[in-house]
């Protein structure tokens, strides 16, 4: 009993850790994003290689980020749809 209740808050305390982390693009990109952003286009704030891409909307283009493009993996490397997406939102605010 007291191994289900341990394995109970354990599953809760890393669900919250996951949420948590999602709403951190700034996290996200660092760790799944920067080191090929850093060197490849669109580099994190050239605001002519966002521009386009902005135009789009963000929505629009986390929707390719979590499917992939070019060399870029799915979610570019991110571990779910919620984190591509805040990186995304994260790049765009440091490109506009």
């Amino acid at each position: 009993m007291k191994r289900a209740v341990f394995v109970l808050a354990a599953t809760a305390a890393l669900a919250i850790a996951g949420q948590a982390s999602a709403a951190d693009g700034k996290a996200v990109y660092d760790k799944s994003c920067a080191g090929c952003h850093a060197a490849l286009a669109p580099k994190l704030g050239d605001k002519a290689a966002f521009a386009p891409l902005i135009k789009k909307g963000v929505n629009a283009v986390a929707a390719v980020v979590i499917k992939g493009k070019g060399a870029m993996p799915p979610k570019g490397g991110a571990a779910t749809d919620a984190d591509a997406k805040a990186a995304t939102e994260y790049m765009i605010s440091k490109s506009k």
